[in-house]
């Protein structure tokens, strides 16, 4: 499809927080998802900034995501563009989205940057996870055991294998909070030695966002007038008395 959907696909992701767009789009993905769904325009910080709409977990992770990812990986976050609008839903929803982020974290991104450090029993513990309270145990018993490697390779001067283990420790422990914006940065932490995060990281949003109330069907081409009004739009000058 051409013409107005290419302003969607030609908005301009950046990580922060902005307090307008720019010409060339220049947002977060939720606040270019304020923009798309007709929303004010609002700065957005932080999941707690976003409408009462969207979706907390789904919108924390995105925008973990989006601030972390390197730009040529962050527009992979446009899928999301017409889906968090719409998104929030009833408390167990919210909290199966969180548990999906959460525990699909352990079991899919954990692993690869486990195995890189050298840590291949804990990686499979990871893989094995079935519930969320056994993904934070072994988690949490991986985060130990990486940042003790990394600690002996750092005596021992192996720099690249505690390197490794590093990033894994730190990944681990952020996987192993039940908390959806630091299960974003479990992605964040992996990524530093498995690229492939990144990719994986998005999909399980995607099935996070599956869950439960889908946002509104909104036409690309509705998204994208507002989206190259908002790209136009200027905030008017402070008017100074003379």
């Amino acid at each position: 499809m051409s013409g107005l959907f290419d302003s969607i696909l030609n908005w301009r992701l950046l990580p922060g927080s902005h307090a307008f767009p720019g010409p060339d789009g220049g947002t977060c993905i939720n606040e270019a998802a304020v923009v798309a769904a007709g929303l004010p325009y609002r700065a957005i910080r932080s999941s707690a900034d976003c409408p009462p709409c969207f979706s907390v977990p789904l919108a924390a992770y995105a925008l973990g995501l989006n601030d972390a990812m390197p730009d040529d990986e962050r527009p992979r976050l446009m899928a999301f563009l017409l889906r968090l609008a719409g998104s929030a839903d009833d408390p167990a929803i919210e909290e199966a989205r969180t548990t999906h982020l959460v525990l699909q974290g352990v079991r899919r991104l954990l692993p690869p940057v486990l195995e890189r450090a050298g840590l291949a029993q804990h990686a499979a513990a990871c893989r094995s996870a079935g519930e969320l309270d056994r993904a934070v145990t072994v988690a949490r018993h991986a985060a130990w055991s990486a940042g003790s490697l990394a600690e002996a390779a750092g005596r021992n001067g192996t720099w690249v294998r505690g390197a490794r283990a590093a990033a894994a420790a730190r990944a681990a422990l952020f996987a192993a909070e039940i908390d959806a914006r630091t299960a974003a940065d479990a992605a964040e932490a992996a990524a530093l030695f498995w690229p492939g995060a990144w990719a994986e990281a998005v999909t399980i949003l995607d099935e996070a966002a599956c869950l439960g109330r889908q946002a509104p069907a909104l036409a690309p081409e509705e998204a994208g007038r507002r989206l190259e009004a908002a790209k136009t739009q200027r905030r008017a000058p402070a008017h100074t008395p003379a």
